[in-house]
Protein backbone atom coordinates (compact mmCIF):
# COMPACT_ATOMS: atom_id res chain seq x y z
CA UNK A 1 0.00 0.00 0.00
CA UNK A 2 2.80 2.38 0.72
CA UNK A 3 3.86 2.21 -3.03
CA UNK A 4 1.16 3.94 -3.99
CA UNK A 5 0.24 6.55 -1.80
CA UNK A 6 -1.79 8.66 -3.88
CA UNK A 7 -4.72 6.32 -4.29
CA UNK A 8 -5.29 6.50 -0.36
CA UNK A 9 -7.21 3.31 0.90
CA UNK A 10 -7.89 1.82 -2.57
CA UNK A 11 -4.14 1.11 -2.73
CA UNK A 12 -4.62 -2.31 -1.50
CA UNK A 13 -6.49 -3.29 -4.29
CA UNK A 14 -4.48 -2.55 -7.11
CA UNK A 15 -3.83 -5.86 -9.68
CA UNK A 16 -5.28 -8.51 -10.63
CA UNK A 17 -7.58 -11.09 -7.81
CA UNK A 18 -9.84 -14.51 -7.98
CA UNK A 19 -11.57 -15.43 -5.11
CA UNK A 20 -14.15 -19.02 -5.34
CA UNK A 21 -15.42 -18.33 -1.72
CA UNK A 22 -18.38 -16.11 -3.07
CA UNK A 23 -21.99 -16.60 -2.05
CA UNK A 24 -25.13 -14.85 -4.02
CA UNK A 25 -28.08 -14.92 -2.33
CA UNK A 26 -30.72 -14.15 -4.11
CA UNK A 27 -34.41 -14.18 -5.75
CA UNK A 28 -34.64 -16.78 -9.00
CA UNK A 29 -37.38 -16.75 -10.94
CA UNK A 30 -37.42 -20.36 -12.17
CA UNK A 31 -37.51 -21.50 -8.56
CA UNK A 32 -39.72 -18.79 -7.01
CA UNK A 33 -37.94 -18.24 -4.21
CA UNK A 34 -34.79 -16.78 -2.59
CA UNK A 35 -31.28 -18.88 -3.14
CA UNK A 36 -28.34 -19.46 -2.49
CA UNK A 37 -25.54 -19.57 -5.45
CA UNK A 38 -21.75 -20.43 -4.60
CA UNK A 39 -19.65 -18.78 -6.83
CA UNK A 40 -15.94 -17.56 -8.27
CA UNK A 41 -14.70 -14.36 -9.30
CA UNK A 42 -12.00 -12.69 -11.22
CA UNK A 43 -11.36 -9.22 -10.72
CA UNK A 44 -8.60 -6.40 -12.40
CA UNK A 45 -8.11 -2.81 -11.06
CA UNK A 46 -5.90 -1.05 -13.00
CA UNK A 47 -4.60 2.17 -11.58
CA UNK A 48 -5.03 5.89 -13.09
CA UNK A 49 -4.83 9.21 -12.03
CA UNK A 50 -4.59 12.22 -11.27
CA UNK A 51 -8.05 13.30 -12.90
CA UNK A 52 -8.55 17.18 -11.67
CA UNK A 53 -11.97 18.61 -11.50
CA UNK A 54 -10.85 21.56 -10.57
CA UNK A 55 -9.88 21.53 -6.96
CA UNK A 56 -10.90 18.25 -6.40
CA UNK A 57 -8.18 15.42 -7.75
CA UNK A 58 -9.19 12.28 -7.68
CA UNK A 59 -6.69 9.02 -8.24
CA UNK A 60 -8.84 5.71 -9.40
CA UNK A 61 -8.92 2.24 -10.15
CA UNK A 62 -10.52 0.93 -13.81
CA UNK A 63 -11.97 -2.70 -13.11
CA UNK A 64 -13.46 -4.94 -14.53
CA UNK A 65 -14.84 -8.32 -12.98
CA UNK A 66 -16.49 -11.46 -13.99
CA UNK A 67 -18.37 -14.20 -11.94
CA UNK A 68 -19.04 -17.62 -12.88
CA UNK A 69 -21.40 -20.28 -11.02
CA UNK A 70 -19.27 -23.20 -10.15
CA UNK A 71 -21.18 -25.63 -13.02
CA UNK A 72 -20.81 -22.93 -15.76
CA UNK A 73 -18.73 -21.93 -18.93
CA UNK A 74 -20.05 -18.12 -19.25
CA UNK A 75 -20.59 -15.66 -16.35
CA UNK A 76 -23.75 -14.43 -14.59
CA UNK A 77 -22.56 -11.49 -13.95
CA UNK A 78 -20.14 -8.86 -14.97
CA UNK A 79 -19.36 -5.25 -14.29
CA UNK A 80 -17.09 -2.30 -15.56
CA UNK A 81 -16.15 0.82 -13.63
CA UNK A 82 -14.56 2.90 -11.52
CA UNK A 83 -13.63 3.06 -7.96
CA UNK A 84 -12.40 6.28 -7.15
CA UNK A 85 -10.42 8.24 -4.21
CA UNK A 86 -10.65 12.01 -3.19
CA UNK A 87 -8.74 12.54 -0.43
CA UNK A 88 -9.37 16.65 -0.06
CA UNK A 89 -12.64 15.21 0.90
CA UNK A 90 -12.13 12.07 2.28
CA UNK A 91 -14.04 9.66 0.15
CA UNK A 92 -14.13 6.58 -1.97
CA UNK A 93 -16.41 5.93 -4.41
CA UNK A 94 -17.51 3.15 -6.75
CA UNK A 95 -19.51 3.85 -9.95
CA UNK A 96 -20.01 1.00 -12.01
CA UNK A 97 -22.43 -0.34 -15.10
CA UNK A 98 -24.52 -3.60 -14.91
CA UNK A 99 -25.01 -5.02 -18.25
CA UNK A 100 -28.49 -5.49 -17.46
CA UNK A 101 -29.20 -2.12 -17.74
CA UNK A 102 -28.04 -0.27 -14.86
CA UNK A 103 -25.66 2.11 -13.29
CA UNK A 104 -24.92 2.82 -9.72
CA UNK A 105 -22.58 5.54 -8.01
CA UNK A 106 -21.78 4.37 -4.29
CA UNK A 107 -19.94 6.64 -1.68
CA UNK A 108 -18.42 6.73 1.11
CA UNK A 109 -15.98 8.29 4.31
CA UNK A 110 -12.64 6.77 4.51
CA UNK A 111 -9.01 8.27 5.76
CA UNK A 112 -6.34 7.39 3.57
CA UNK A 113 -5.13 4.43 5.87
CA UNK A 114 -7.80 2.95 6.25
CA UNK A 115 -8.00 -0.93 5.15
CA UNK A 116 -11.86 -0.90 5.70
CA UNK A 117 -14.44 1.17 4.57
CA UNK A 118 -18.48 0.98 3.11
CA UNK A 119 -20.00 2.83 0.10
CA UNK A 120 -23.66 3.11 -0.60
CA UNK A 121 -26.21 4.76 -2.99
CA UNK A 122 -29.84 5.06 -2.92
CA UNK A 123 -32.98 4.99 -5.69
CA UNK A 124 -33.52 8.69 -6.37
CA UNK A 125 -30.39 10.28 -4.60
CA UNK A 126 -29.25 13.25 -6.69
CA UNK A 127 -25.43 12.42 -5.16
CA UNK A 128 -25.32 8.63 -4.21
CA UNK A 129 -27.47 7.41 -6.62
CA UNK A 130 -29.18 3.85 -8.70
CA UNK A 131 -30.51 4.70 -12.00
CA UNK A 132 -31.97 1.54 -14.00
CA UNK A 133 -33.75 0.55 -17.65
CA UNK A 134 -37.15 0.97 -17.78
CA UNK A 135 -38.08 -2.86 -17.04
CA UNK A 136 -35.90 -3.58 -14.17
CA UNK A 137 -37.80 -0.37 -12.67
CA UNK A 138 -40.79 -2.32 -12.88
CA UNK A 139 -40.05 -6.09 -12.20
CA UNK A 140 -37.17 -5.43 -9.63
CA UNK A 141 -36.50 -2.07 -8.37
CA UNK A 142 -33.34 -1.89 -6.72
CA UNK A 143 -33.36 0.83 -3.60
CA UNK A 144 -30.82 0.52 -2.13
CA UNK A 145 -27.13 -0.49 -2.29
CA UNK A 146 -24.01 -1.21 0.40
CA UNK A 147 -20.77 -2.79 0.27
CA UNK A 148 -18.12 -2.93 2.47
CA UNK A 149 -14.61 -3.84 1.57
CA UNK A 150 -12.15 -4.75 3.74
CA UNK A 151 -8.36 -5.25 2.61
CA UNK A 152 -6.41 -7.92 4.23
CA UNK A 153 -2.85 -7.52 5.48
CA UNK A 154 -2.52 -11.94 3.65
CA UNK A 155 -2.87 -10.32 0.29
CA UNK A 156 -6.40 -10.87 0.27
CA UNK A 157 -9.66 -8.49 -0.02
CA UNK A 158 -13.04 -9.46 1.16
CA UNK A 159 -16.30 -7.30 0.34
CA UNK A 160 -19.95 -8.01 1.93
CA UNK A 161 -22.64 -6.30 -0.18
CA UNK A 162 -26.22 -6.17 0.07
CA UNK A 163 -28.63 -4.85 -2.72
CA UNK A 164 -32.55 -3.84 -1.33
CA UNK A 165 -34.78 -4.68 -4.20
CA UNK A 166 -38.62 -4.76 -4.99
CA UNK A 167 -39.13 -7.58 -6.70
CA UNK A 168 -42.86 -7.76 -8.50
CA UNK A 169 -42.76 -11.84 -6.77
CA UNK A 170 -40.67 -11.60 -3.96
CA UNK A 171 -41.64 -8.34 -2.38
CA UNK A 172 -38.82 -6.01 -0.61
CA UNK A 173 -35.65 -8.00 0.05
CA UNK A 174 -32.09 -8.13 0.70
CA UNK A 175 -29.37 -9.32 -2.18
CA UNK A 176 -26.06 -9.94 -0.66
CA UNK A 177 -23.31 -11.12 -2.14
CA UNK A 178 -19.45 -11.70 -0.55
CA UNK A 179 -16.18 -12.98 -1.32
CA UNK A 180 -12.70 -13.34 -0.57
CA UNK A 181 -10.27 -12.54 -3.29
CA UNK A 182 -6.71 -13.55 -3.24
CA UNK A 183 -3.63 -11.69 -5.61
CA UNK A 184 -2.89 -13.38 -8.47
CA UNK A 185 -0.85 -10.31 -10.31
Amino acid sequence: MSSAPEWGPLAGLIGTWEGAEGLDVSFHNVEGTIVETPFRESLTMKPFGPVENGRQVLYGLDYRTAIWRYEEENPFHTEVGYWLWDAGLGTVMRGFVIPRGQVVLAGGQAAAEDRSFTMSADLGSAVWGICSNPFLDQAAKTVRYEVTVTVGDDGTFGYDETTVLEHGRAGTYNHTDRNVLRRVD
